[in-house]
């Protein structure tokens, strides 16, 4: 059994507790921590054996503690990985990897200076059976060479203290790592646009964005970012072809027929849309870890290219330009 301690004991940081409990094989989840203290306590209370400690850094110490997955604050994801990364530790760390690249590029030195992969970063979207056949008829070559990518991430609300560039380093990073995943191809430049603002969205911040997006071999990316006042969850993708389109299938849902009206329900929560995914990606990750003693899910390489096109479509914010998106040489390990 993978002894697992995982830090943060919000949403989903109490989802992925009882992911791994009770539907993940070969592993136990031996210890919680969180910034409440409180909390940790509270859902250690539901479970037997589990210990809350006070802080991430002392789950980390500890010798039971054999993997960690981080589902704390964003803010605190970089912190935690390399405090992981430093003992050795397997670890799971959900999007974003960290808040800028260069606490990226940290973290990438840190995984090398091992020589093997330690890390997983949580883009679930890889797991969801319709972005993974999404991108296996890619891959076919039966379409011919993809050719744009219209998208769009439509979402019922955020917390307080939501910024505009949020949007794009909070929100939009899931469409950031999938579109390069599915196109098999790293950013060239980028630009995120303003538009007409939406009467409902009065809360300070940019509401919808436009993301802009040119690949190294010229395909074109076009995301639609609305983070609140949408009519549901609404997550969308097509792949435009040389020789045909590829359609992200909406999930599953029994279609009503009343009152001269055919009508389905639209998901409003993240966690309802990619609860198989995650299933799924954390399954994987503890089989993987048992069989071939590190990850081979999405790599802090990942986590690094899409924080990187954040950063610089959020610099790109109102000067009406398309900005370089730069990256660094990419290391062996991640080949």
């Amino acid at each position: 059994m993978l002894n697992i301690g995982v830090i943060g004991c919000g949403a989903i940081g109490r989802d992925h507790i009882r992911r791994l409990t009770d539907i993940v094989p070969g592993c136990q989840v031996v210890a919680c921590a969180d910034y409440f203290e409180e909390a940790a306590i509270k859902v250690a209370a539901q479970y037997e054996g589990m210990k809350a400690y006070k802080t991430g850094e002392e789950l980390i110490a500890a010798p039971e503690v054999q993997a960690v997955v981080i589902t704390s604050s964003d803010p605190s994801h970089a912190g935690y990985v390399l405090e992981a990364l430093k003992a050795g530790k397997q670890v799971f760390c959900e999007k974003p990897l960290a808040q800028n690249a260069e606490d990226c590029e940290k973290i990438i030195a840190a995984e090398t200076a091992h020589g093997k992969r330690l890390l997983q970063v949580g883009f679930m979207r890889h797991y969801d059976r319709g972005y993974a056949e999404m991108k296996r008829i890619i891959d076919s070559g039966e379409l011919g060479a993809p050719l744009m990518i219209h998208a769009c991430h439509r979402n019922v609300s955020q917390p307080d203290g939501f910024q505009t560039e949020m949007g794009v380093s909070n929100v939009a990073i899931h469409e950031l790592d999938i579109c390069r995943w599915l196109l098999g191809d790293e950013y060239k430049n980028g630009q995120v646009l303003k538009v007409r603002q939406s009467a409902c969205s009065t809360k300070g911040y940019d509401n919808p964005q436009i993301v802009l997006l040119e690949t190294q071999s010229g395909a074109r990316i076009d995301v639609e970012v609305q983070v609140a006042d949408a009519y549901g969850y609404d997550i969308q993708c097509q792949v435009v072809c040389e020789k045909g389109t590829v359609n992200l299938p909406d999930p599953y849902a029994v279609v009503k027929r009343s009152n001269a009206t055919r009508s389905f329900p639209i998901l409003t929560d993240w966690k309802d849309r990619f609860i198989e995914a995650y299933d799924i990606e954390l399954t994987h990750w503890v089989k993987t870890l048992e069989e071939k003693g590190e990850p081979d899910g999405p790599s802090a390489w990942d986590g690094y290219a899409a924080c990187v096109a954040a950063d610089t479509l959020n610099r790109s914010r109102g000067t009406n330009q398309f900005l370089p998106i730069e990256m660094m040489d990419k290391p062996a390990l991640y080949k």
